[in-house]
């Protein structure tokens, strides 16, 4: 059999640079596995991209469908036959589904019961027959954001302009948006022009006599080597930040490093203003010397080739000169003023129209900075520093700087604050409050950051969730995910031990007093346990941790989030031991008969037995310490003597029954249950660890 190449290409406006590598990964994996399931064999798969284009090169296509041969399942046989041994309408029902009769069917044992089966053959067609199906594929892409245009129906990411489809030299038949699948591609948008594919694989060296470097690797890496060169003939160092370098690569077909200078007197500026300026707002890479020290240059890519860089860099200096012009002006018009001024106006600026100002925001983060500071017995100072940067975290969203460039929240505030006198923990807590920013950031480092970072968190979340705004599928306008996961992520990195439950009922409170709260006080913290037992799963799984632990140690109150990290990774870390399995088991036990009783005070003298007396006494000997334990967040001692127990239980339940006819009995054997099941609800819920 004989096999030819596959080639697909998308051709399309510019699409959101963010957007590119995703949508081209989901072209080739959608193909990929349409071939798979369409049994059509092939070798070799090449992925493509540019802002302008989506392909996918598949070598070695078979030109045939592979035959297949099954066995179809059809009504069990008491259904495919009636009383009288005669086929049912079932039966032939089954058979004539599968283009067969009757006269087909035998019958196979599955699970102790018999059912009909029919040999099937289906054979192969040719593949190109078959193709025109992957209009589906292509229509089926997702993106993050789609768009209609002129009459057409479909929402895509950006206009369709051209679909190249060709199976060897032959056209594949396929018609989206009234635009006709060709054998013509369309090179760079300035220095190429259309030119027609004679062969699939032909298609990438085609492209590159058009300007257009159609492997988004290679375009990297030649941005990055260009990069390079520009450092070994200037003796600079040019950080090529990650994200960056993934968003000029998918602006760009045809990569052409430059570099242009800007005046040396703007190097007085905060050197995260002159980087934001030339990477967030121009897509820059900004220069360094050995040391480290910001330079007066920048390094841009071209989507071009050298011709006329000189112009380029010119005219890129000029844009960028401007907006420094912008941002010298606002950082010295910033320094004119007094944040005790700034935090006024915050009052006039609404944060969410049903939960008031920024500035009622800040007072509120005051007072449950307060209330933290509090539970964790900081010292005077500490608490003295808390408060100030608690007042003052948000006074820099109201300065010019912050206005012009939104990224430098926290940054400018720190800076400003410095400026002003500020002590230098208040300063670095300003920029560390918003920390983490994202997944890969870190926590704040100082004890002052991470107090106002975790008033600011609970406040944003609670006040979200106090009006109805609870995240739901992928639906997060308010980033509520990232900020609990920020509160987790804080809370274990400084070791603090706090109670999330007593956090939430504080924090609602103030909603609560202050009329804004929609819903049921109830409601509400059980819908923020149940939202953060979610971001705690996800840091559990991280970890490694065996999914029906986690569900162990999250069956039960979330308190101190560290201690609850060590009780999964205890029991994570005991489930191979060979009396794990007899331990938990006699643990739930108790939890399971536990649910039949009343919590209420055990009177020994209602005791009938040994065995009662002796687990009772074991009981009242291991809770104190097991609290004392896990106070000291000792959760090791903690399970090992709840383990401890594990013999006396398994004799109580088998010489008692706890179910006992006389109701005085049978209630305080109940209520032994109940006590000791809150002490092993302290470690977690043993039903839901799986024991083999």
């Amino acid at each position: 059999m004989s096999n030819r190449d596959l080639l697909i290409e998308i051709g399309l406006e510019e699409m959101p640079a963010r957007f590119v590598t995703d949508a081209m990964n989901q072209l080739a994996d959608k193909v990929t596995n349409w071939l798979i399931e369409h049994n059509v064999s092939f070798e070799q798969v090449e992925r493509f991209s540019s802002p302008r284009r989506l392909a996918v090169l598949v070598h070695d296509v078979a030109e045939k469908q592979q035959d297949v041969e099954l066995e179809a399942k059809g009504p069990a046989k008491k259904i495919a036959l009636d009383q009288d041994g005669n086929w049912t309408k079932a039966a032939m029902g089954f058979t004539r589904g599968q283009g067969a009769t009757v006269e087909d069917i035998f019958f196979k044992e599955i699970n102790g019961v018999e059912y009909a089966h029919i040999n099937k053959f289906i054979k192969g067609k040719d593949t190109l027959e078959i193709l025109s199906d992957l209009e589906n594929v292509i229509i089926h892409l997702s993106f993050p954001k789609n768009m209609r245009w002129g009459d057409q129906e479909l929402r895509y990411v950006r206009p369709i302009k051209w679909i190249v489809a060709l199976f060897g030299e032959e056209l594949i038949p396929i018609t989206i948006t009234n635009v006709k699948a060709s054998n013509k591609t369309w090179g760079h948008r300035f220095l190429g022009h259309e030119v027609e594919i004679t062969s699939p694989r032909g298609y990438e060296k085609l492209l590159m006599s058009q300007y257009v470097i159609a492997d988004y690797l290679e375009r990297k890496e030649a941005i990055t080597n260009q990069i390079k060169i520009l450092e070994e003939d200037n003796n600079w160092e040019v950080p090529i930040d990650a994200d960056l370098l993934e968003e000029v690569t998918n602006l760009v077909e045809y990569p052409t490093a430059f570099f242009g200078k800007f005046e040396e007197e703007f190097l007085n500026l905060p050197e995260e203003v002159l980087v934001t300026s030339m990477r967030e707002h121009q897509r820059y890479f900004p220069v360094k010397d050995k040391n480290g020290a910001l330079l007066p240059y920048f390094v841009a890519v071209r989507n071009g080739d050298h011709k006329h860089l000189e112009t380029v860099a010119r005219g890129n200096e000029k844009v960028l000169r401007a907006r420094l012009s912008d941002a010298d002006f606002f950082y010295k018009e910033d320094q004119k003023l007094k944040i005790d001024d700034l935090i006024q106006k915050l009052d006039k600026i609404i944060y969410h129209e049903e939960i008031g100002s920024i500035g009622d925001k800040v007072r509120r983060i005051q007072q449950i900075t307060k209330h933290l500071s509090e539970l964790l017995e900081l010292d005077s100072e500490t608490q003295n520093k808390a408060n100030r940067a608690a007042e003052i975290c948000k006074f820099d969203l109201v300065t010019n700087m912050v206005y012009e460039f939104p990224e430098l929240q926290g940054v400018m505030g720190e800076r400003y604050a410095r400026l002003s006198g500020e002590e230098s923990e208040v300063a670095v807590a300003i920029n560390e409050h918003y920390m983490p920013r994202h997944a890969d950031d870190a926590s704040p480092a100082s004890t002052v950051g991470a107090l106002i970072s975790l008033a600011d968190k609970l406040d944003t979340i609670v006040g979200c969730f106090s009006i109805g705004i609870i995240p739901t599928g992928s639906q997060d306008p308010y980033a509520l995910r990232r900020m609990a996961s920020g509160v987790v992520q804080i809370l274990l990195d400084k070791g603090w031990n706090i109670s999330l439950e007593e956090l939430f009922e504080y924090v609602l409170s103030l909603f609560v007093e202050a009329n804004i709260a929609k819903l049921e006080k109830q409601e509400i913290e059980k819908e923020l346990v149940q939202f953060f037992k979610l971001r705690i799963k996800h840091e559990l799984n991280n970890r490694r941790i065996r999914y029906d632990i986690i569900d162990a140690v999250l069956g039960t109150k979330l308190g101190d989030i560290g201690l609850l990290v060590q009780k999964a990774e205890i029991l994570e870390k005991y489930k191979e031991h060979q009396d794990f399995k007899a331990t938990i088991e006699s643990l739930g036990r108790v939890l399971n008969i536990a649910k039949k009783g009343e919590d209420a005070e055990i009177n020994p003298s209602l005791f009938e037995s040994d065995e009662e007396k002796h687990l009772f006494e074991k009981f009242i000997e291991v809770k104190p310490k097991v609290i004392e334990s896990l106070q000291a967040k000792n959760v090791a001692e903690a399970f090992h003597l709840l383990a401890s127990m594990r013999e006396l239980i398994d004799q109580y339940f088998e010489h008692t029954m706890v179910m006992a006819e006389d109701e005085a009995v049978r209630k305080n054997r109940l209520a032994q249950m109940v006590q000791l099941a809150h002490v092993i609800y302290l470690i977690g819920d043993m039903n839901a660890i799986i024991v083999k």
